[in-house]
């Protein structure tokens, strides 16, 4: 990662480096990012596709991602009033990385939990 000193890296006042990777690579993030590129998504469907995720703490992070960018909130004028959220052009360009970070999880979580059980029996 260049430093804030060399060429080509431009300071962002009140958002590092450190903040926007806090924010995308995030646990819920991650998954609603996943969960909404293949197009325009209402919040009970991220609630049903995202397992263990609360009420609350889908609100927090979809108005984070929208904060940051990542995601549109578009709400239609109907009763009840329909809502839906939209990836960004700049989260479609973050998603490859997003389904290789997620498969590779996918792929590996036995193995990690393997790991996991050795090193706890390990005798301190």
């Amino acid at each position: 990662m260049p430093s804030p000193d060399e060429p080509g890296c431009v300071a962002a006042p009140g958002c590092s480096v450190q903040d926007v990777v806090d924010r995308v690579a995030g646990k819920w993030s991650v998954c609603i990012l996943v969960a909404a590129a293949d197009g325009p998504i209402r919040f009970t469907e991220l609630e049903r596709a995202i397992a263990g995720i609360s009420r609350r703490m889908l609100t927090l992070t979809l108005r984070n991602l929208e904060r940051d960018g990542l995601l549109v909130r578009t709400v239609y004028p109907t009763v009840p009033p329909r809502v839906e959220y939209a990836v960004t052009p700049m989260a479609l360009e973050l998603h490859a990385a997003l389904v290789t970070l997620t498969t590779w999880a996918e792929r590996h979580r036995g193995d990690v939990a393997a790991a996991r059980q050795r090193y706890d029996a390990r005798p301190d």
